[in-house]
């Protein structure tokens, strides 16, 4: 978020001006203080899950994400940071569920795309991945910073894919369950890119 939004509180905007430059104990302060103030509002907390995930305080950030869902189920955005979240620190399934309502969106909005790429991700279809996550940058005109995103995981993808080949014909090992999401550390490494800068 490179400019910071006039019609935002004022709160806020002091908030993501910190989280700009770098100075996370700030804004953490001022996104509290703005949550209080208006206490039904989804923003405040929706950005401070964004600000704690860039800090790996992943567990706090799922908190601060699910409250703007809670408050706002039909905040999108927040629904599908949340469902990122509970995808990277390895709990797909229920990141799929989270992302429910996603899925009842249109064929051409990026966040379904983006959705079903994630759930081809889970099932190790890569190339049904790198398909949805193409779709969804295409569709996706007006988040620039989430396009970003995800072409950094469409390139670990491609570099996944090179230097570890897949063997569909090979018995499938006791390290199973490690493989099911072999994509794990980098998703996270990902996430914890910065989210507001």
């Amino acid at each position: 978020m490179q400019s910071v939004p006039d019609n935002l509180h004022p709160l806020l905007q002091q908030a993501i001006r910190a989280s700009q430059a770098n100075d996370s104990d700030a804004a953490l302060s001022l996104f509290e203080q703005a949550g209080k103030e208006e206490p039904g509002s989804p923003l405040p907390h929706f950005l401070m899950g964004a600000e704690l995930a860039q800090l790996g305080k992943m567990a706090e950030a799922e908190a601060a994400y699910a409250r703007a869902v809670i408050l706002a189920p039909e905040f999108l955005i927040a629904r599908f940071e949340l469902g990122v979240l509970q995808f990277v620190t390895a709990r797909p399934a229920i990141a799929m569920v989270t992302w429910q309502p996603l899925l009842q969106l249109p064929d051409s909005d990026p966040l379904k795309q983006f959705v079903l790429g994630y759930g081809a991700l889970a099932q190790d279809a890569f190339d049904d991945a790198l398909h949805h996550f193409e779709q969804g940058i295409v569709a996706n005109t007006t988040n620039a910073a989430l396009n970003g995103n995800i072409q950094l995981l469409i390139a670990e993808i491609h570099r996944l894919r090179a230097t570890q080949p897949v063997t569909p014909t090979t018995p499938t090992e006791p390290a199973a369950d490690e493989e099911a999401l072999p994509d794990n550390h980098f998703l996270l490494s990902n996430y914890n890119q910065s989210r507001l800068h």
